[in-house]
């Protein structure tokens, strides 16, 4: 038997080893469940800022050019993330108010 062989039957055997794929399989898992936690966590940010801010000018009435951009630039990931409910209802809510000059 020759050393390449060896060390294909080696590297083989390791592969083909549960106790591989369970280590990989389980850091996944944590990758996945970090990542899921990220996500929540950016959606509850963002749709504390979003009720927060579009609340307030709600009740004032009107918008300015820059609020309803910089709200639409955290809307349109919040959205995308699966955000929705009054984050939404909210948006529909303040795309209704005038924009106020200057």
């Amino acid at each position: 038997m020759t050393w390449s062989q060896i060390i294909i039957t080696i590297f083989t055997s390791v592969l083909a080893s549960s106790g591989l794929w369970a280590f990989l399989g389980s850091r996944l898992d944590r990758r996945l469940e970090r990542h899921s936690a990220e996500k929540d966590l950016l959606l509850g940010i963002a749709h504390m800022e979003l009720v927060f801010y579009g609340m307030q000018y709600i009740e004032r009435g009107c918008i300015s050019k820059d609020e309803y951009d910089t709200l639409q630039d955290l809307y349109k990931p919040y959205k995308k993330l699966g955000g929705n409910g009054s984050g939404t209802k909210i948006m529909n809510e303040v795309e209704k108010l005038p924009l106020k000059e200057g």
